[in-house]
């Protein structure tokens, strides 16, 4: 199924100079990956304490966008620069997770919204991941099919972000789109359990 994940390798190309710069001024791929995890952090600590807020909200797509910008980052200097190692992998995956949980979680504290969706999105997003990562360990790649992988997470609680934010999405609105990201992320559990199946069977 598609997924925003498809567009990585144009927003890679668009990165590819500021990465090299970066490379060539002794900045790691470690240090990009626990870069991130701390700016979730942050944002997050920011959402769960101010929740009535609208200004946390609003900086969530801004917090997002720089998220995957610096996983990209990450990543790209770890294949490109030589900086590959088996603590940027265990930083890489773990930290995808954390920082799903920091910026989403918090979404359970607001007025109107349902915690179980909540919870339910955030538990499949850790299964997801988990099944995806299991693909390597059964001899397929890591899988990244959608429709709800990290960047679809991304832009789907972004643009909510950005409505809670301006006062936009009351109850239904907010519980109606957390309940179809839950039916898709479940979706994507399975989509990424049956093609790393399909990959091993094709082998």
């Amino acid at each position: 199924m598609a997924s925003i994940y498809q567009l990585k390798s144009r927003f890679q190309d668009l990165l590819r100079p500021l990465v090299g710069w970066m490379a060539g001024r002794g900045i790691t791929a470690n240090q990009v990956t626990v870069s991130a995890i701390v700016l979730s952090a942050l944002g997050g600590g920011a959402l769960s304490l101010w929740p009535e807020a609208g200004w946390p909200f609003l900086l969530l797509p801004v917090i997002l966008f720089l998220r995957m910008a610096l996983n990209a980052i990450d990543g790209m200097l770890a294949r490109e620069h030589d900086m590959r190692s088996a603590l940027g992998a265990v930083l890489n995956e773990l930290g995808d997770v954390v920082s799903d949980l920091c910026l989403y979680l918090p979404f359970a504290l607001l007025a109107g919204a349902s915690p179980v969706l909540v919870i339910g999105i955030c538990l499949l997003a850790v299964i997801g991941e988990m099944t995806g990562v299991i693909g390597v360990q059964i001899g397929a790649s890591r899988r990244y099919d959608g429709p709800m992988g990290k960047s679809d997470r991304a832009v789907v609680f972004g643009t909510l972000g950005g409505l809670v934010g301006l006062g936009l999405a009351g109850a239904t609105v907010l519980n109606v789109i957390l309940g179809l990201t839950l039916v898709l992320a479940a979706v994507t559990v399975v989509n990424r359990a049956r093609m790393a199946l399909r990959e091993v069977a094709a082998s």
